[in-house]
């Protein structure tokens, strides 16, 4: 079912990239012991809150690398909602398909970084509220790619999804899908019903050898290579292992000190279909997700570094991102 993909399709298309997903704040809190004592008061030495989710991530630090970026979701009439709406606007992002529902409370996600590993704390509220019937899929449809993150925090969506993508596939759109984890470990229904309609697969080492069965990452991507055209695996610091017309081939990642590694994965995945979305090779492609995954770490949480415009493009510029982040 998947058909061959177009890298140029769809020009006249009034968006790059289309994305129906979470949207929420994150609430980082720096300092904490790993093991956190009960009926203690404990003290953390830092705290900011950042723009949070998968999907509203990738949305904003695609938008600011060029992309025209339409955006759905759901969020409660509240202060986090808006909060988190706004930070979206700054960046560019069309969002007139995000519904305000005074009945829901926005979600929001608690981090608590210990240097490489971290705490991380959800409620999920509009997150797992969002269901296809908040989304117009004509809309949609005016883009030329759509991209789905959090499956299973969006419990909402499973209920109709795959005919919405079906759809999209069938209006022209290119698909590509980051599962994130699945919090109940067991990723079940919608992910094999949803695998042949995507073109580009983005999940990171550990997701996609928990979804295999706890195998290798070899073995992993051997299982899912003949059901998806392109699967990108990223790996941290090691950059990513890319599945491609029958090759498999490493992707080197940038040496950096990180400041945080909040959102990473999902700034990689905003650069990689940067890349594709302008016509480049799979491996820059990979590189270009490299580049942008590694700007990531540069300050706080997974926004940040991409609202800082000269952080933003030193950074671009020092490591060859390989193409200009004007708008296509």
């Amino acid at each position: 079912m998947n058909a061959p993909i177009d890298a140029q399709q769809g020009e006249t298309r009034l968006f790059d990239l289309a994305i129906a997903g979470e949207l929420n704040m994150d609430l980082i809190l720096y300092g904490l012991p790993l093991v956190m004592e009960a009926e203690r008061d404990l003290l953390g030495t830092g705290f900011t809150s950042t723009l949070g989710s998968s999907s509203a991530i990738l949305a904003h630090n695609a938008a600011t690398l060029g992309l025209r970026v339409r955006f759905a979701s759901l969020v409660g009439d509240d202060d986090l909602g808006r909060l988190a709406l706004g930070r979206l606007v700054e960046a560019g992002v069309e969002t007139s398909g995000v519904t305000v529902d005074p009945k829901s409370s926005t979600g929001v996600t608690i981090l608590l970084p210990h240097g490489s590993v971290r705490h991380s704390l959800t409620y999920l509220g509009s997150i797992a509220e969002l269901t296809v019937h908040h989304l117009d899929r004509e809309k949609l449809a005016q883009a030329r790619h759509f991209h789905l993150s959090s499956l299973y925090l969006q419990t909402g969506l499973h209920p109709g999804i795959v005919e919405l993508v079906q759809f999209l596939k069938a209006a022209g759109l290119s698909i590509s899908l980051d599962t994130n984890d699945d919090p109940a470990n067991a990723w079940g229904s919608p992910l094999n019903e949803l695998l042949p309609y995507v073109d580009f697969f983005l999940p990171n080492e550990g997701e996609i050898c928990r979804m295999a069965g706890g195998v290798s990452l070899d073995e992993a991507m051997r299982r899912f290579a003949g059901k998806v055209p392109t699967i990108v695996v990223k790996r941290g610091r090691h950059g990513c292992r890319v599945s491609h017309q029958g090759h498999i081939f490493d992707v080197a990642g940038l040496t950096v000190s990180p400041v945080d590694t909040i959102g990473a994965g999902d700034s990689f995945d905003a650069g990689f279909l940067a890349g594709w979305l302008r016509g480049l090779p799979i491996a820059e492609c990979a590189q270009a997700g490299n580049i942008t995954g590694a700007l990531s770490t540069q300050s706080t949480g997974g926004t940040e570094a991409f609202r800082d415009a000269s952080l933003r493009e030193a950074f671009l510029r020092r490591h060859r991102y390989p193409y200009s982040t004007q708008r296509i």
